[in-house]
């Protein structure tokens, strides 16, 4: 697959600001490293400018092994270390001067937490990319909505605690329920596992056949939200983010395990291909 030209080719004056930035919101004492995959991930995918908001302890504690290229937003935490309800304000004033944001990855099921991500994807209007964590939020108080335009990724179990169907049910028919929720919930849905299936609102479908089982790894899917990030930061619509952010996910994957071998693959493998697997599709 030939990524689209905004992908392929940057006008000459061109600014980071022209590419968009992101607002990550992840991450908890036991689960530090998913925000740091998932923005190292949007950082390698094109992302002009990524912010990623932790607590404040965590933020402390990374400071001289992040990236140089990253910004950090501390903010309030729980007794437990994850990011507490007080955080709101703090997140929702931030948000406005950003383009798009990642909410989900490693935040824990921490009462708190599950407030301030129900408060924040129903009253922020900003595009926005959804996963783990942000989705256990939702399913533990339905009914929910979904902000327009909005992006989940979940996995079949992810999946099952949203609409109460068993996970080997979804299993069976993962086409159809991508295409169902995507059309109730007017969202783009990224139903992972083996030939991830990508559906949108209007109908469109597209199955992946990149990546293989090394991939089946801790902090993939934090990998594939930062990458999902980056490309809806660059404009594209909230199909064909998914759609281009899955291939070159699984991609990035595909060529690491050729060197790596599948067994030793781990996600920050498929962040170091990145860069190959967007010049191989270019």
């Amino acid at each position: 697959m030939r990524l689209p030209t905004p992908l392929r080719r940057r006008k000459p004056d061109s600014h980071k600001g022209d590419y968009g930035h992101i607002l990550i919101i992840a991450g908890s004492l036991r689960y530090s490293g998913a925000g740091l995959l998932c923005a190292k991930a949007a950082l390698s995918a094109g992302a002009g400018l990524v912010t990623l908001a932790l607590p404040r302890s965590i933020c402390l504690a990374i400071l001289k092994t992040k990236p140089d290229e990253l910004m950090l937003l501390p903010v309030s935490q729980t007794r437990n270390a994850s990011i507490s309800s007080k955080a709101f304000r703090t997140l929702s004033d931030f948000s406005k001067k950003i383009d798009m944001i990642a909410i989900g990855p490693g935040l824990s099921t921490d009462r708190s937490t599950q407030t301030l991500v129900r408060k924040l994807i129903k009253t922020l209007r900003k595009p926005m990319v959804i996963d783990a964590d942000g989705l256990n939020a939702l399913a533990e108080r339905p009914p929910f909505k979904l902000p327009p335009g909005a992006i989940i990724t979940p996995h079949p179990g992810e999946m099952a605690r949203l609409i109460g169907i068993p996970a080997r049910v979804i299993e069976k028919k993962r086409k159809e329920v991508a295409k169902n929720f995507a059309a109730r919930y007017n969202s783009t849905v990224v139903l992972k596992g083996r030939r991830t299936v990508v559906a949108a609102p209007d109908g469109r479908i597209y199955v992946n056949t990149t990546g293989n089982p090394g991939m089946a790894t801790a902090g993939s899917g934090d990998v594939l939200t930062g990458i999902i990030a980056a490309l809806g930061a660059q404009g594209l619509d909230a199909f064909e983010t998914a759609k281009y952010g899955v291939y070159l996910h699984g991609l990035a994957g595909d060529l690491a395990a050729r060197e790596k071998t599948q067994l030793g693959l781990i996600a920050s493998d498929i962040i170091d291909f990145l860069p190959k697997a967007i010049k191989k599709s270019s």
